[in-house]
């Protein structure tokens, strides 16, 4: 028998690997809706194009209307929500979007689901899961020792992760004074493929590939723990399939890195593998920008209770993770390539100063 997953923001780099990898395992359908914003990119969901088993919507969470015939025709038994604007600079520069996606858009998407669930059948309610996918950042950042537990207050420190910590929230009420079954995955940062090239691992590669300079923000030893995006979508599931509702599960890769350890690693790799023509080591191309304001120092996740609960573990250390990645991305130049040739052309999004 299928179960029918309803997908928001499925376009994006962390959903569309949700969904790709999904789809190849058997005995899922899944309906996704993503609004196309910047990020979004359908040819990442080319390879399922056909797959009878996904439905693909052009669509905002914020539009009730849409959401609510989506559930009356498609009676899904989960809902898993990536939908969201999660570009720090670019909510430095106009946060209204992310409050409005959100924040507003979770709480319109929560309505829509508490209305349809309450329709549903005893089994069906108890089966049904609302899996809302968060971030580190809601916990602001720490200093050189600990790491972010379930229980670390909440302390977001820019305009994305407030909008993000006030989504969080909003799943946490509606279990709570609603009793709906709701699950919080709070990740560390991802990469992988498909990843849009603004973000700090494909933006390096594809400038060093290009022999380009390498932008570094500050003194580059902010730290975040890196996980691999196939080991956060399958996290995702084993917390669908296991997690207790109203619980939140922090998921982490083991990884913790300086960013100028990830940019050294980068260069590395791609010195041994495509050689720049006029022999030069890439880490001489490296250069130091301007400090985004706020930038929260260290980030280190305790995934203990995920593992515990679920069996999970990542399956990628960030030396085989980092290598996959970048062997994708020289598979994948063409991908790259129509991506600058559209809506981005490698320059710094969001406030600068």
């Amino acid at each position: 028998m299928h179960s029918t997953w309803l997908v928001t923001g499925g376009a994006g780099f962390i959903g569309a690997n949700f969904v790709l990898s999904t789809l190849a395992r058997a005995g899922v359908r899944i309906v996704n809706l993503d609004a196309l914003t910047y990020a979004g990119n359908l040819e990442s969901l080319a390879p399922v194009a056909r797959d009878p088993n996904h439905r693909f919507v052009h669509g905002d969470i914020g539009n009730r209307e849409l959401v609510a015939s989506l559930l009356r025709e498609h009676r899904p038994d989960a809902i898993v929500n990536f939908a969201a604007e999660s570009h720090v600079d670019r909510s430095i520069e106009g946060p209204a979007a992310f409050v409005q996606t959100n924040v507003v858009g979770t709480l319109s998407l929560l309505e829509c689901t508490l209305a349809y669930w309450r329709t549903l059948d005893a089994d069906a309610k108890a089966a049904f899961r609302f899996l809302h996918v968060s971030t580190d950042e809601v916990y602001g950042s720490l200093g050189a020792e600990g790491r972010f537990s379930e229980s670390t207050p909440y302390a977001p420190n820019s305009p994305y992760s407030a909008s993000k910590a006030a989504s969080d929230h909003l799943v946490r009420a509606w279990h709570h004074t609603y009793g709906l079954p709701v699950l919080t995955t709070n990740c560390s940062n991802n990469y992988g493929p498909l990843q849009f090239p603004e973000k700090l691992i494909p933006l390096m590669i594809g400038k060093a590939l290009a022999g380009q300079a390498l932008p570094v923000y500050g003194d580059g030893r902010n730290v975040r723990d890196w996980l691999y995006v196939e080991d956060h979508c399958e996290a995702i599931r084993r917390v669908l399939a296991s997690g207790r509702p109203g619980e939140v599960y922090n998921v982490g890769g083991d990884a913790e890195m300086e960013n100028i350890a990830v940019v050294h690693r980068i260069c590395d790799l791609l010195d041994a593998r495509r050689p720049l023509a006029d022999g030069r080591g890439r880490r001489s191309l490296i250069s130091y920008v301007a400090d985004r304001p706020g930038h929260d120092r260290r980030y280190a996740i305790d995934a203990s209770k995920l593992k515990r609960e679920t069996g999970w573990a990542p399956a990628q250390s960030f030396d085989s993770g980092i290598e996959r990645t970048i062997d994708w991305y020289l598979a994948h130049q063409d991908w790259c390539a129509r991506i600058r040739d559209g809506s981005y052309r490698g320059e710094r999004l969001g406030l600068v100063a």
